[in-house]
Formats: C-alpha cells, structure tokens, sequence
C-alpha cells in the first residue's frame, strides 16, 4: 500500500469507494458539536454476515480536532493497516457526542455535556422537533 505524507490520506481515498470487500473499517468522529471533533472511533468489521464490531479502537484529543491531529491519523493509518482493511466506511460529518450513553450519562437521558446534539438528527444535523 502506498503511503502519503498526509495521514488522512488512506481513509479518504479509501471511503468513497464502493467495494464489498472485507475487511472494513468504520470510522467515526464525535464531538461537542458540528464543527470540533474530540473523538474518533474505528471499528473492523471481518465479513457483511457478522453483525460484531471484531475489533475497535478510539481516539480522543482535547486541544485539537482529531480529524487533524497528524498523530492520531498515523495511529489510524497504521490500525487499518495491520488489521487487513480494505474498504472504510466513513461518514462526512461529526455523528454526535463523544460522551458514551450508559457509560458517562444515563441511558435514555441526553448527554448533560453536549447540549448541541440534544434533539438533534446525527445524520443531518437538523434539529428534531419535541
């Protein structure tokens, strides 16, 4: 595989791609709001039949987005890398809070951290309506 100087290099080249082929990687952003991502998660997928998460691993940083963050895109690079991928599967937009549901707030409760994502589609960004 070839490499960059650019870190993101891998992954964006690889998302838009519309290959089957496995092994994938998941990648997601997450952060307070739309705009700083402090939080990135890649999960292995081994083949479309398996609906587990094979293998994952986060990322956090709190003083730059980690979409930029040189060395956590080399450590992102290097786990798709070793783990065989060969397709990624990534969306253009921060998805939503980093703060884990059940974990760091109660579950079926908003994140009280991240205001911004309350009643809000992480998809499309858009305010839902109560």
């Amino acid at each position: 595989m070839a490499t960059n100087s650019n870190p993101r290099y891998y992954p964006e080249k690889k998302a838009p791609r519309k290959s089957l082929e496995f092994p994938a990687a998941a990648i997601a952003f997450y952060g307070p709001d739309d705009q700083y991502a402090s939080k990135v998660v890649v999960s292995i997928i081994l083949s479309e039949k398996d609906k587990q998460v094979a293998d994952q691993m986060k990322w956090f940083s709190k003083g730059i987005d980690v979409r930029k963050d040189k060395v956590i895109n080399q450590e992102i690079l290097e786990f798709v890398q070793i783990k065989g991928v060969k397709r990624v599967i990534m969306a253009d937009r921060i998805i939503g809070c980093p703060h884990e549901e059940g974990i760091d707030y109660p579950e079926g409760e908003a994140c009280p951290l991240c205001p911004f994502w309350k009643n809000r589609d992480r998809w499309t960004g858009k305010l839902l309506t109560e």
